[in-house]
């Protein structure tokens, strides 16, 4: 299930995804799923501020 909307994020906005992925991985999420699951809040995010 693979959503190509492109997201426009700040290097702080970055830097913070990178931050909630590698917490899900340390808490036993596998990467693909991690990065999956904040992609998805990210676009989740950006469509409710539209």
């Amino acid at each position: 299930m693979y959503n190509d909307t492109q997201l426009e994020l700040t290097h702080e906005q970055q830097q913070q995804a990178v931050e909630k992925i590698q917490q899900l991985v340390q808490q036993g999420m596998a990467h693909g799923e991690a990065i999956n699951l904040v992609a998805k809040q990210l676009r989740e995010q950006s469509s409710k501020q539209i």
